[in-house]
């Protein structure tokens, strides 16, 4: 079994409740990791019902197979859930019933050296969650100039010393080549001439250079950008997101979509007529205090379910 057992699902049944709305409807995990949404899923659905689950990542591509053999229902590309819409029509599937997104970076990927996305694991400084193709944060970090560098890690990082750290990378690749999550982790906090409290000075910078590598956020924003188009009426998206950069992007998605079209106070006007194409489900869920004690990575994770109107 690939990685199952190193990984906690965060708000599993939360998710899997808010999803199926329909045991025998059509669902998309979008992000299958090692497959605890989407075994849940399965768990709900009848016979009539099917899953796709969607990776990057060739380790959960492994872990899926697996399940494809097991498991009639399910089905599994391995790619970004960016390309949804090419892979539904691919399949012939005009609407889904649900999609699922638990995004970021998850735990066997963060525990393994090789992959290069932790800085308390000191391993080769990769940070690819599609390990098969892309470049490589090194070789990023070797050529990149240092104002795209600060803007990268300012703009996906929130990194307020997003200048003095690029300044202090290209100072230092100048001298040796940074190939290594420790050196650059080193390089990092040695630049940031202030420490945030029970936080590593390197975290919002590895964070930012992941984000940018994957396309993060570009992904998500195209997600978003078809999700109306892939969902039947009546279909939901639940997303599950873990940093603020995320959340704001799916909160004020959610929102618009719910609010319909805004136009200046006064105008007449009647609800019906303001085209809402969503409506929100519920306030946002955060994980409770068991689930937070039991793995500390869900204290951050934030889940919003959207249901499709017309």
């Amino acid at each position: 079994m690939v990685g199952r057992d190193m990984h906690q699902t965060v708000l599993l049944r939360e998710a899997v409740d808010a999803l199926v709305t329909r045991r025998d409807g059509f669902y998309v995990d979008g992000t299958f990791g090692r497959g605890g949404h989407s075994r849940a899923i399965l768990q709900v659905l009848d016979a009539g019902g099917r899953l796709l689950g969607v990776d990057k990542d060739p380790l959960a591509a492994a872990e899926a197979e697996q399940l494809v053999v097991s498991e009639p229902r399910f089905e599994f590309f391995h790619g970004s859930f960016a390309l949804l819409p090419h892979q539904l029509r691919r399949m012939g599937i005009g609407a889904v019933d649900g999609i699922l997104l638990d995004l970021g970076v998850s735990s066997p990927q963060l525990d393994e050296a090789g992959r290069g996305f932790s800085f308390q694991h000191d391993g080769p400084l990769d940070m690819r969650m599609d390990t098969s193709s892309g470049e490589t944060a090194a070789q990023w970090l070797a050529r990149a100039e240092e104002a795209d560098i600060a803007d990268v890690l300012y703009e996906y990082g929130e990194e307020r010393y997003s200048r003095r750290i690029a300044r202090a990378i290209v100072a230092a690749r100048a001298e040796t080549p940074i190939t290594t999550t420790g050196r650059l982790a080193t390089i990092v906090a040695e630049a940031n001439p202030r420490w945030e409290k029970h936080k590593h000075p390197a975290t919002r910078a590895f964070q930012a250079i992941r984000i940018y590598i994957n396309r993060e956020l570009d992904d998500l924003r195209d997600l978003l950008d078809s999700a109306l188009d892939l969902l039947a009426v009546g279909g939901r998206l639940v997303v599950i997101s873990f940093h603020s950069l995320e959340d704001r992007m799916v909160k004020r998605y959610m929102r618009d979509m719910s609010r319909g079209e805004q136009l200046p106070p006064g105008v007449p006007v009647r609800d019906s007529d303001l085209n809402r194409r969503m409506k929100l489900v519920g306030k946002a869920v955060r994980a409770g205090k068991d689930e937070v004690a039991a793995n500390v990575r869900a204290r951050s994770a934030i889940m919003r379910v959207a249901e499709k109107l017309a």
